[in-house]
């Protein structure tokens, strides 16, 4: 299977942010990845729902012949991953969550961290829980920012409502004294800059685009999947809805380099 695609899903366009650092680290790599634009946000749906659409998107890949899966939405990282694995069989699922927390807590001199994320993310409990098991000392406060979702697959990114939004959230970490901030789901990388001016200091902003592309290199490797073709591979980068109308925003994402062209699937 050395040289199928990695098959990597999210609710939305956010995962492209992951799709973007794969694409750095592991150039020679083929990629498929799905957005489920039709029903976006997750976030703000029962867990029955969350992990229904998420054994359908996995279903998408398995027909696709991916080699390993990424789950590249903290939603459905939060309360379908073990659906997933199961349903994904000998196929490797890296999540977003876990290489997060480690890369996070890695980070020098932080004791305090933030976590900000959609509803369902949030509320399962799942940052503050491996955080916990993995340093007690450590002190975590969260935070639910709903709307930020549906202003990215707008393509409100620098909008002055999106920053008296973001205001208005983040006041919650003023008297936290956080040293760190975990952008706690994919969409969130987009709003970087208007987070960082709702700070009244300069405190460190860690999303999980990086540390989840590093985790699947890792994977890869050590699964002996690593892509030996010298030809040069493909990227499929589907929608199940509005490919035209997200394309500026996947472009941003990019760059202005989007490397191919938004396509409609249905699943």
């Amino acid at each position: 299977m050395n040289n199928s695609p990695v098959g990597i899903f999210d609710s939305g366009i956010g995962g492209l942010t992951v799709v973007k650092e794969i694409i750095k680290i592991l150039p020679n790599e083929s990629i498929i990845y799905l957005g489920d634009t039709a029903r976006v946000p997750y976030g703000t749906r029962d867990y029955t729902t969350i992990k229904k659409f998420a054994d359908e998107l996995v279903t998408f890949m398995l027909n696709k012949r991916v080699k390993a899966i990424v789950v590249a939405c903290n939603t459905m990282s939060a309360v379908a991953l073990s659906g997933i694995i199961k349903s994904s069989g000998k196929i490797p699922v890296i999540d977003v969550i876990k290489p997060t927390v480690e890369f996070s807590l890695n980070q020098k001199g932080v004791n305090t961290l933030g976590v900000i994320g959609t509803r369902a993310t949030v509320n399962s409990g799942v940052y503050q829980t491996q955080i916990k098991k993995k340093n007690k000392a450590k002190s975590v406060f969260v935070k639910v920012c709903p709307l930020f979702v549906p202003l990215v697959e707008e393509g409100l990114i620098d909008n002055k409502a999106t920053q008296i939004i973001a205001k208005n959230y983040l006041s919650y970490f003023n008297d936290k004294n956080l040293d760190l901030l975990i952008l706690g789901c994919t969409h969130y990388p987009l709003l970087k800059k208007v987070i960082e001016k709702s700070f009244r200091r300069k405190i460190i902003l860690i999303d999980s685009a990086s540390p989840t592309a590093i985790e699947i290199k890792n994977i890869l490797e050590k699964n002996n999947l690593i892509r030996n073709l010298k030809s040069k591979p493909t990227i499929k980068l589907y929608v199940t809805d509005a490919p035209d109308r997200l394309s500026e925003t996947a472009d941003l994402i990019f760059n202005g380099k989007l490397p191919v062209k938004l396509e409609k699937v249905r699943i």
